[in-house]
């Protein structure tokens, strides 16, 4: 069985509807500030054979940011207080895959711990600029995407550890684009000396996963790994990243070494087809 997640997110614009409708008040004026401040994910889509796909939600259902998840082809709706039901029912179904796309880098704790499990020999390859091994204590923004990896580690909030089927080690952690770093997040690093590289060094890295015995992987792939200048359509847009060129030739190579048990495609923010266009190598590969 595979099994594909579609993020649903919603836009700062859909959520001022909904209060201003709730409370027959005009915010406008709220959401200005408001937007200064927070960061809201704009986008749901998906790659289906050789076509992008994009859909734009228009409803807004009590804040929760749902994900939108099709096993063989069935829809399922998963809110967030009833992950770890659905995390439940999954394990049961046992898939074999599990590809991820859109949203943001917190999701990822579900489908890398239930691999992790699964997949003795796993590794998990996090092409990414931030190192997203954040606790919640040291987070200058709070924001969970930032801690993925800390809370994949057993290290995180412990709230959140129902949601995980099993940790990761650090040694099953190698990052690919790593530039942007907090202090706290390279204490870490430092810690348990993580594979981190700011640039593409494919024979490095395969000779790296191979000396650890590693024969699965699990290829994490957030957009702003990639340098503004080949794709900034991402939340952030961090300078000196990897090429498209780079990502590509890596991604290939670490297909055809290892085998790929799961994957992902996270945080680009545009529905425009024509903007999409140079990243849809990296979708097809990662998808399909």
């Amino acid at each position: 069985m595979n099994l594909k997640f579609y993020h649903q997110t919603v836009t700062s614009a859909q959520i001022e509807n909904y209060l201003s409708l709730k409370t027959g008040k005009d915010l406008s004026a709220f959401f200005e500030q408001y937007l200064r401040t927070t960061m809201i994910p704009t986008l749901e889509y998906e790659y289906n054979g050789k076509k992008l796909k994009y859909r734009y939600t228009n409803t807004v259902v009590d804040f929760d940011m749902p994900i939108r998840i099709f096993i063989d082809d069935k829809e399922h709706w998963l809110f967030p207080e009833k992950k770890s039901a659905w995390k439940t029912e999954r394990i049961k179904e046992n898939p074999k895959t599990i590809q991820t796309i859109g949203g943001d880098c917190g999701l990822e704790i579900v489908p890398v711990s239930f691999l992790n499990k699964k997949y003795p020999n796993l590794g998990v390859i996090w092409f990414d600029a931030h190192a997203d091994i954040n606790r919640p204590c040291d987070s200058p923004s709070c924001n969970f995407h930032g801690m993925p990896l800390r809370t994949l580690l057993g290290e995180g909030e412990k709230q959140m550890n129902p949601l995980l089927s099993s940790t990761l080690t650090a040694s099953q952690i190698h990052y690919v684009g790593l530039r942007d770093i907090d202090a706290t997040e390279q204490d870490r690093i430092d810690k348990d000396g993580l594979y981190a590289t700011k640039k593409v060094d494919i024979r490095q890295v395969v000779d790296v996963l191979k000396k650890k015995q590693i024969t699965q992987l699990y290829l994490h792939f957030d957009f702003d790994c990639l340098d503004p200048m080949d794709y900034d359509k991402t939340y952030y847009q961090v300078p000196d990243g990897i090429s498209i060129k780079d990502s590509v030739a890596c991604i290939k190579a670490l297909q055809k070494e290892f085998k790929v048990m799961g994957s992902s495609v996270l945080e680009s923010v545009t529905t425009n087809e024509e903007e999409l266009g140079p990243i849809t190598e990296i979708i097809r590969l990662l998808m399909t």
